[in-house]
């Protein structure tokens, strides 16, 4: 069996990101044989055109840490019934210059966590319609609309209800098994 690398994008900026701490869950729950590091987003100056000839140094990073993983994994809060504005900037980076987008046939998978009552359900219905936009391969189901508590998701990623639990295992199990379909039909080309 292969192990996978997994790169995963936290949506949020904010040092107290209840889908940071639904990411460190997910990991805590994914199959031995996913592997993860997150990529980071935070530090990108707002795309521009402006840059294709010339990316700076942190854009090139982002799309060397894109290059380097099997799949991608999207932990997004919902901003304004969309996707926050931090993470479509760093899509907006990785899917450009022109002829050069990073997400191109990657294998993807969208989840997230908020208060409410809907979870993510509309940022998560922008952030596949850009992802399908970039040819991301992406998961369709399970979809998972998380909604937080903090007395369910405590700050080390651990998961205190077993139901909860449970899905979030297996939504992170059909991860798994979508990378290796993916990636049997489509390698990642590694520059």
């Amino acid at each position: 069996m292969s192990t996978y690398t997994v790169g995963y994008f936290v949506g949020s900026l904010s040092s107290t990101s209840i889908n940071r701490t639904l990411s460190k869950a997910l990991i805590k729950l994914a199959p031995d044989d996913l592997e993860f590091s997150e990529i980071p987003i935070g530090n990108l100056p707002l795309y521009s055109p402006d840059f294709d000839d010339d990316y700076p140094r942190v854009a090139r990073e982002l799309k060397a840490s894109i290059a380097a993983v099997d799949a991608v994994l999207f932990v997004a809060p919902e901003y304004n019934r969309s996707i926050p504005g931090a993470l479509k900037n760093a899509i907006d980076w990785a899917s450009r210059p022109w002829g050069q987008n990073s997400f191109d046939h990657i294998p993807a998978a969208v989840i997230g966590a908020s208060i409410g009552q809907l979870g993510t359900a509309m940022g998560q219905q922008g952030l596949r319609g850009v992802l399908s936009f970039c040819n991301a391969r992406q998961m369709t189901s399970p979809e998972a609309y998380i909604q937080y508590s903090p007395e369910v998701f405590l700050d080390d990623g651990e998961v205190t209800n077993d139901a909860t639990k449970e899905f979030l295992r297996a939504y992170m199990v059909e991860f798994r098994t979508y990378i290796g379909m993916v990636l049997t039909v489509l390698p990642r080309r590694r520059e």
